[in-house]
């Protein structure tokens, strides 16, 4: 889940973040005087219109706030959001895992089989895998930044023959996206294009637990 603050992307854990550091500068609010910072208790004691209440602010607590409301503000790279595969029947929603970037199918134009049952990853090559459901699964995986301001030394998934690629991506323009991938050997590769997809696009989840 996503929110937006002041132009930037911010994930639930970053919103959450926000909301319990304004729950506690609600009482830092300027007065007469500056709140008083108590090295023997570790204590906020802040003074009217407050009497006699006090804020107890740990290191730890000042330490989650500084990451909170210093770093979560950051902007996403452009890579993320939701993008439909160079052949328009499924998105790929493309986010930021840890410092690197990871996408999962998000949407399907199909998502039911002939059978009327869900899509399943038939193809996988671990048979293990094969009764998973393809909404959701992870396609794209291990992207980081290059020097070059691509994203690259991933792989993609084609749940479409069960089989994996390197993988390298970058903006072509702000809705599109070019996925170059490749088996080994960088020079010999293919270029897909992916175009920006709108952010209500619905996700097929809620259609595939609805019919399992």
């Amino acid at each position: 889940m996503k929110s937006s603050f002041g132009g930037a992307v911010l994930d639930h854990g970053a919103v959450t973040g926000y909301r319990i550091c304004a729950d506690l500068m609600v009482h830092w609010q300027p007065d007469t005087q500056p709140p008083r910072f108590e090295k023997s208790t570790g204590m906020l004691t802040v003074s009217k219109p407050y009497p006699r209440r006090t804020v107890r602010l740990s290191i730890a607590a000042a330490a989650f706030c500084s990451v909170a409301l210093g770093t979560a503000v950051s902007a996403a790279p452009p890579e993320t959001g939701l993008w439909y595969d160079d052949t328009g029947k499924g998105a790929v929603e493309i986010a930021p895992c840890g410092n690197r970037l990871c996408g999962h199918i998000f949407w399907l134009r199909d998502p039911l089989g002939s059978n009327g049952k869900p899509l399943r990853d038939k193809y996988n090559p671990e048979p293990s895998m094969r009764n998973r459901l393809i909404c959701g699964v992870q396609v794209l995986g291990n992207l980081a930044p290059q020097s070059n301001g691509k994203w690259g030394q991933g792989w993609v998934y084609d749940p479409k023959i069960g089989k994996s690629y390197n993988v390298e991506i970058s903006l072509s323009n702000p809705n599109t996206l070019t996925v170059y991938g490749y088996a080994g050997v960088k020079l010999f590769g293919k270029t897909l294009y992916w175009k920006r997809a709108p952010g209500d696009l619905p996700s097929c989840r809620s259609n595939a637990r609805a019919s399992q």
